[in-house]
This record gives C-alpha cells, sequence and structure tokens, in this order.
C-alpha cells in the first residue's frame, strides 16, 4: 500500500466543498485535542533531572505550554 491509498481510504466521499470543508474541520479538532491531551501530560510528568541547569528546564517546560495554548486560539 502506498501513503496515497492510505490517505485516500481516510477521507469520506462528499459531494461539495462545503462538506468536504466540515469534514475535515471535524477531524483537525479530534487531532488538536489529541495533542493538547500528550502535550499536557509531557508537561506534568516533567521531572528536572539535574544535567541542565534550571533555566533550561524552565524555558522547556514554557515552550511545551505555549505549544499548548496555540491549540486553544
Amino acid at each position: 500500500m502506498s501513503i496515497v491509498s492510505n490517505i485516500k481510504s481516510t477521507l469520506s466521499k462528499t459531494e461539495s466543498l462545503r462538506e468536504f470543508m466540515k469534514f475535515v474541520e471535524e477531524r483537525s479538532q479530534t487531532a488538536d485535542k489529541s495533542l493538547a491531551g500528550t502535550l499536557m501530560s509531557t508537561l506534568t510528568t516533567m521531572k528536572f533531572d539535574g544535567f541542565c541547569n534550571m533555566h533550561k528546564h524552565v524555558i522547556e517546560m514554557t515552550n511545551i505550554l505555549q505549544q499548548d495554548l496555540s491549540l486553544l486560539e
């Protein structure tokens, strides 16, 4: 199987562009929720390991938080 046939099989057959755009919007919201859950899980389980300095650890946590917040916009 090729990637193209895999992608085509996940798309529903629609009669109009409006239906297709609604389908894409619904799918993207599910993906956003999944990504937000993954980011929150990563953020809540992060621990300072002592290998890098505290400043770098806080920056990494801030970056994850910003990714999560950008999904809410």
